[in-house]
């Protein structure tokens, strides 16, 4: 089971910023979100802690994803989750 922890997501843009002299209307990309979590994992079964270190977006040709790692474990096993969206209470 993985807790549930109260974070902000951190959001990736598919664009680069242009400079120009002109003043042209730019279409603004929808910012992409993280379909996963990264965690690190120290422990086995209810006794384990859930560290978050990072996420992942997959990449457009659906083949692979694209990963941001803040932290990396020198011990302990690193974990990739699907995000869920959290049930209202």
């Amino acid at each position: 089971m993985v807790p549930r922890l109260n974070l902000r997501e951190t959001t990736m843009t598919t664009t680069k910023a242009k400079t120009s002299t002109a003043a042209k209307p730019t279409a603004v990309a929808e910012p992409r979100k993280p379909s996963h979590r990264l965690y690190r994992v120290n422990g086995e079964g209810d006794a384990a802690f859930w560290t978050p270190i990072g996420a992942a977006w997959p990449n457009k040709d659906g083949k692979g994803f694209t990963i941001t790692c803040e932290a990396v474990p020198l011990t302990g096993r690193i974990v990739l989750r699907l995000i869920e969206p959290r049930a209202e209470a």
